[in-house]
């Protein structure tokens, strides 16, 4: 027999305003000015305070500036509640009580794709070739490689351009001026057509020849390093076949990332907070870069005020409810600046105090174990809300800029039933792989086996887990001639 029952469940759903402010908590600096620009430019009652500003000027100049603002405001008695200036107060910025660094220096550089395009404009080509070798370039990714077929591109080309162009021509302009860019090796669309690449621009000898055949011919064999197979198929000795593999070492499998490292570093990572140690205590600022301080227009205001005192309202019910909007829009926009400086500033303060014995001495064997729900708990706000904040900023140390959820990490028991960090399970593991005899590198079983002598019971899945994470092979492949 079947009965029906009523339950009633709770849910929290979080309004349209609380879903914008979450995104403004995870956008990086970078993304935040470009927010804060976007705003100012769409909403007319949102307007730069420029009130520090005045400050400078003469008291003659301020007296001007007063008598003209008296002129032209309003008797304060006919604003009703909704325009009190109280209420106008409240939504201003103020970085008064919030330690914040508006000047963090950065260094400007051109992108990986400018740098290839320079190049490419130094060969004489026509300008519909320029025009499909730029759309080429653009499919580069930062390791340097083409990873589409040529097809797509052909269609892309097609679609976008409005060229018609056949697989071959795209072929013929990839081969003969994009793979001649520099970094060697760029636009290459595998591995091995990347690394023969780099061995074509080498002066013949020995080693090179037999480099080329072993990536020509049996690079699987190469790849699984199977040595025995190779040195017997080239009908060379183990220890030319040695000097061999040496060469193809010295090859770069990722050439891009000589350069979009780099301006990856001084263009798009742009540290949204700084750690620094003064008289031995840890002190925290936020980075507000070019962000200017907000404020809604006291113009706004008074056209409300204007329309409203109007006789005849109804024809003025369309304008009022525009004015509103924008004013109530502003007002939400400047409280949402203030409230996400709080919360990155909250969420970030406690980060640093459960870590403090790491940022007072930069070493990593002092990093706790660590995870969301322990800054959650902390401060008293979601585990999504600290996640938005450690996943999508980083903050400058005396010891480099880290991303921030690089300092949480899993808890683990030693043998004496002290917790450790997975992170220092991590650099045990990373030491104990660089010490070994790369002739017989350790199994994950054996690496298991060390650490447990060290006094850490570290399952092998577990070190295979962290291994993974690390970007560390399987000893296999760890393996030296």
């Amino acid at each position: 027999m079947l009965k029906q029952q009523l339950f009633q469940k709770g849910q929290h759903k979080l309004s349209p305003q609380q879903i914008q402010l979450m995104k403004l908590v995870q956008l990086s600096t970078l993304d935040f000015e470009q927010r804060v620009q976007q705003e100012l430019e769409e909403n007319p009652a949102l307007e730069e305070d420029n009130s520090s500003e005045l400050e400078e000027y003469s008291d003659t100049l301020e007296n001007d500036l007063i008598t003209e603002d008296q002129n032209q405001s309003i008797d304060r008695s006919e604003i009703d509640e909704y325009l009190s200036d109280d209420e106008i107060d409240d939504f201003q910025i103020s970085n008064q009580n919030c330690n914040i660094k508006k000047h963090i220096p950065i260094i400007s550089g051109i992108s990986f794709q400018e740098y290839l395009k320079n190049q490419l404009h130094t060969f004489r080509l026509s300008e519909k070739d320029l025009l499909i070798a730029d759309f080429i370039l653009g499919n580069i990714d930062n390791d340097g490689y083409i990873r589409r077929k040529i097809t797509s591109i052909v269609d892309d080309i097609y679609f976008t351009l409005g060229i018609s162009v056949s697989t071959e021509e795209v072929e013929k302009l990839l081969v003969n001026y994009i793979q001649k860019l520099d970094p060697i090796g760029i636009g290459s669309r595998s591995l091995q057509e990347c690394l023969l690449i780099q061995l074509e621009k080498k002066k013949i000898t020995k080693e090179v020849f037999f480099s080329t055949k072993i990536i020509r011919d049996h690079f699987q064999s190469f790849v699984k390093k199977h040595y025995k197979k190779l040195y017997k198929k080239l009908g060379i000795t183990k220890k030319n076949l040695r000097k061999v593999i040496d060469q193809i070492k010295k090859l770069n499998p990722k050439p891009g990332k000589i350069y979009s490292d780099n301006t990856k570093n001084l263009d798009h990572i742009i540290p949204d907070f700084n750690i620094y140690i003064s008289d031995e205590k840890l002190e925290l600022s936020l980075n507000q870069r070019n962000i200017p301080e907000l404020k809604v227009s006291p113009l706004y205001f008074n056209m409300l005020k204007s329309y409203r005192s109007k006789k005849n309202i109804n024809k003025n019910e369309e304008t009022i409810a525009f004015l509103k909007q924008k004013i109530d829009s502003a007002k939400w926009f400047v409280d949402a600046i203030k409230q996400r400086q709080n919360t990155l500033m909250l969420t970030m303060n406690a980060i640093m105090d459960y870590q403090k014995e790491y940022f007072l001495t930069g070493d990593p064997m002092k990093i706790k174990p660590m995870i969301l729900k322990n800054i959650s708990q902390k401060i008293g706000v979601g585990i999504s809300t600290v996640s938005r904040v450690a996943n999508s900023k980083y903050v400058n140390t005396p010891y480099g800029t880290f991303l921030i959820k690089s300092f949480f990490s899993e808890k683990m028991i030693n043998q004496k039933g002290k917790e450790v960090s997975s992170i220092k399970i991590k650099k045990l593991l990373g030491e104990s792989i660089a010490k070994e005899n790369k002739k017989k590198p350790l199994t994950d079983e054996k690496l298991s086996k060390i650490l447990k002598k060290k006094g850490y019971i570290i399952a092998r899945r577990t070190i295979a887990k962290y291994r993974d994470q690390m970007h560390i092979p399987v000893s296999r492949m760890r393996r030296n001639l």
